[in-house]
């Protein structure tokens, strides 16, 4: 099995992100297999797989690289740079694009567990092919849905925090991903396979939700930076976006709407899953001050609590809040602006 030597520090200083890049190979190897990892997925993978194949079919190198990439036990490491947090798409496929074309050849070579096919060998451009085929994935696959995706992925991390504080790190990464758990004495199983163990102790360790995977993967910028990309939980919740027309999203019965006001009622109603102020005016039409002061009287009357995610802080109900809406029988309808 591979696993990490971790200290105390590196745990303490771990954190959430949330990567484009990250999110893009993801969906790149499961075009590559063509197999959906859950039912959720075979809308969005019945709408790009075509043109996908298509795209392989017109570039015999590229299709090369992707199969020597995709290994049957390791990923070329220059495909998965490791995410940093706060980087848009551009950034962080710059640092692929940027990998020395040796350095591919030979990660393609380890993937590959031999040597390179003919059509691989002593190419410059490796690099540059592997950040156009990311970019037209991203591009036509990813970008158009990364407001829901980001959703997901952000709930994910809420839940995964709020566990964690309730738990502890050895059940937070028991329920990560296959083959990852706490072994006790400073070492973290990270996979399955029989590699050499790494002391990471003093780096960052960053955990990234993704949402199209079943196992995730592993990377690392030796020695500052180490990654644990895993699948996230929650995929198939609000697989299409909340409906946004005016008046539209959720609203409390009027039990609930005299008890905190209409429009209270409906932000505490949306908040089934973690949303920021900015998706709440969005969705709500209500302005930014009235938001504001409406999640200020619900987490001071502990209904809603709130994490911060990257650049955004999330809100969400508390098991208060859940027992209201349940009890009032709050349901997807519509919320009113004030």
């Amino acid at each position: 099995m591979g696993w990490w030597q971790v200290s105390a520090d590196t745990l303490a200083g771990s954190r959430f992100v949330l990567s484009p890049l990250a999110e893009t190979f993801a969906c790149l190897k499961a075009l590559h297999a063509g197999t959906a990892a859950h039912p959720g997925e075979r809308a969005w993978l019945k709408a790009h797989l075509v043109g996908y194949e298509r795209r392989l079919a017109a570039d015999p190198v590229t299709a090369a690289l992707v199969r020597a990439g995709l290994g049957p036990e390791w990923i070329a490491d220059f495909l998965t740079p490791t995410p940093r947090g706060e980087e848009d798409f551009a950034a962080e496929v710059a640092r692929v694009r940027e990998a020395p074309p040796e350095a591919a050849r030979a990660h393609l070579a380890v993937a590959l567990r031999g040597p390179l096919p003919a059509v691989l060998r002593n190419r410059d451009d490796l690099p540059g092919r592997a950040a156009d085929l990311l970019t037209h994935v991203w591009t036509e696959a990813v970008r158009p849905d990364w407001p829901r995706r980001r959703r997901v992925l952000e709930a994910d991390v809420v839940a995964r925090t709020a566990r964690l504080s309730q738990e502890g790190w050895a059940a937070a990464f028991g329920a990560m991903r296959p083959g990852m758990r706490w072994l006790g004495e400073n070492r973290l199983q990270v996979n399955l396979h029989e590699y050499p163990p790494r002391e990471i102790s003093g780096a960052e360790l960053v955990l990234v939700p993704v949402t199209v995977q079943r196992h995730g993967w592993v990377s690392w910028e030796e020695p500052h930076r180490y990654a644990v990309v895993y699948p996230c939980s929650g995929v198939l919740a609000h697989t299409g976006p909340r409906a946004p027309s005016s008046p539209t999203a959720s609203v409390a019965p009027e039990s609930l709407a005299r008890l905190l006001g209409s429009a209270r009622a409906g932000v505490l109603a949306l908040l089934d899953s973690p949303m920021s102020t900015s998706q709440l005016v969005a969705v709500t039409g209500q302005g930014l001050g009235s938001v504001g002061r409406h999640l200020k009287v619900l987490l001071d009357a502990r209904l809603v609590r709130r994490r911060r995610s990257g650049r955004s802080v999330l809100y969400y109900r508390t098991a208060a809040g859940e027992v209201l809406v349940e009890a009032q029988g709050a349901a997807p309808a519509a919320v009113r602006r004030s």
